[in-house]
């Protein structure tokens, strides 16, 4: 009996010796990755400001035609205030496309009665699928045409399909109905493609709306949200965008462009296809979906990331609308993994497959269970009384506060390049929200994501409402 007890004790004792290992190297993959990120990407951001300081920056007075497509579903508190901020761009040669996904709010009717749309005879040429429309309207505010296209419910990404049909330019960008532009940002995502002929998408930095006022396009008052959720929500974003985004810029890399505010080229997103009606993230998976089509097609391209380019947007407030949207970000996720499998540790792919894709799998995709895994096996270890608690503690409390750093080093590295001014108040809440994010956030949204994934197949499909809240936009 006694040697039974001491053999199962051995088997875990060397079964969490492996585990320990593993996890050693995991959090060591990783810190590595967030500092080599957070390095970069501050590093870039201050030399961009220092280029524009001294004007050093190649200033292009041309315009590519865009079509700016705006997907929305029962959008009316919000729709007003982002279509405006569209209508102020510093920007020459555009259209706004709005495409109501069969709201069953009065979304078309504020559109309608906010900019005097008329309604149109015109078809719309199907070169990639979506609903048939119910109406088009017409409007012209000052020299912007706006058509406002109300169609059969079918998803985000059918509406984004839809916008796609009815452009009449060759690149569109796709940007949310809650979501306001600055002044200048069509203009800096537009840089690439006068900067580079082979560019075929563009990504746009997202930030958090909450707590904001803006007017003219013109950020006119800058805080941290009063609340803790949406607080710790522009932590997270300004670790993700400012730094990762920049990283995988550098290579190419980029799996992942915001559906927020994202640029693409209309002939190359029609020859893949269009916005994938099958998934809910719809914005990675044509990203992939585009690494994919011009690796194996041999083209030459890139598709770039612009940190300057800015869209402000309004984060989740409460803990259950933010567990809705990251269940769902996490279920778009799963399924662009599984659907390109194959870009997996194949030669084809390059650093996109060694480095991006295999980023994405190991630390979004299965790090929910992996970190889970890891509390589990700690249990374990206390009742067996094969750890170091104190140890234990000391270990995780530096990985904390480590990741509490980088996430501050990007948030201060946005704050000082856009010369933003922060109240002492605000610079205290984002020191003692900081760790609050990487510890107890964290294990909640890890939790959060485990069950998108437990749950893939009862959820499929499903969005979700989120309250929206007004915009404090100024014309």
């Amino acid at each position: 009996m006694i040697a039974t007890t001491v053999t199962a004790a051995a088997i875990v004792q060397g079964f969490l010796y492996f585990v320990g290992v593993f996890f050693v190297l995991y959090l060591i993959g990783y810190s590595t990755f967030l500092f080599l990120s957070v390095t970069v990407g501050s590093s870039i951001l201050y030399r961009r400001k220092r280029e524009a300081h001294y004007k050093s920056t190649l200033e292009v007075d041309c315009y590519v035609p865009i079509t700016i497509v705006v997907p929305a579903y029962n959008e009316s508190v919000t729709v007003e205030s982002s279509l405006r901020s569209l209508l102020n761009l510093d920007y020459t040669l555009y259209e706004v496309i709005v495409v109501d996904d069969g709201s069953t709010d009065d979304t078309a009717q504020t559109v309608i009665d906010a900019f005097d749309l008329h309604p149109i005879d015109r078809p719309v040429r199907r070169q990639v699928p979506c609903a048939p429309e119910r109406g088009v309207w017409y409007g012209r505010v000052g020299r912007i045409p706006v058509t406002l296209i109300s169609k059969e419910n079918g998803g985000k990404s059918d509406a984004l399909n839809m916008g796609i049909n009815a452009s009449q330019y060759p690149y569109f960008i796709c940007i949310d109905a809650d979501s306001v532009l600055q002044y200048d940002s069509l203009r800096e995502i537009a840089a690439p493609l006068v900067e580079h002929e082979n560019v075929v998408a563009v990504g746009g930095l997202v930030r958090i709306s909450n707590g904001i006022s803006i007017k003219d396009g013109r950020l006119t008052n800058y805080s941290l949200p009063k609340k803790i959720i949406p607080a710790m929500q522009v932590l997270e974003y300004d670790r993700s965008f400012l730094s990762a985004r920049i990283l995988f810029d550098q290579f190419n890399g980029n799996l992942i462009i915001s559906g927020a505010f994202g640029l693409f080229r209309k002939d190359l997103a029609i020859a893949c296809g269009g916005y994938d009606l099958d998934t809910v993230g719809e914005d990675m998976e044509l990203v992939t979906k585009l690494h994919v089509f011009c690796r194996t097609n041999g083209r030459d391209y890139l598709i770039k990331y612009a940190p300057d380019a800015i869209c402000w947007s309004q984060a989740p407030e409460t803990l259950r609308d933010l567990v809705k949207q990251r269940r769902r970000w996490h279920t778009g996720l799963f399924e662009t993994m599984t659907k390109h499998w194959r870009m997996f540790a194949n030669l084809r792919f390059g650093l996109v497959s060694f480095f991006s894709y295999t980023y994405f799998l190991i630390y979004e995709l299965l790090s929910p269970a992996i970190e889970l895994f890891g509390l589990a096996t700690v249990a374990v270890a206390v009742a067996f009384n094969f750890i170091n608690i104190p140890f234990m503690i000391m270990f995780f409390g530096i990985y904390a506060v480590f990741g509490a750093v980088m996430s501050l080093t990007a948030f201060f590295s946005r704050v000082q390049t856009r010369d933003l001014k922060l109240s002492p108040r605000d610079v205290a809440k984002a020191l003692l929200l900081s760790l609050f994010e990487v510890t107890v956030l964290r294990f909640v949204l890890a939790t959060t994501r485990m069950f998108a994934l437990l749950g893939y197949r009862r959820n499929r499909g499903r969005w979700g409402s989120i309250k929206r809240q007004k915009i404090d936009v100024e014309n």
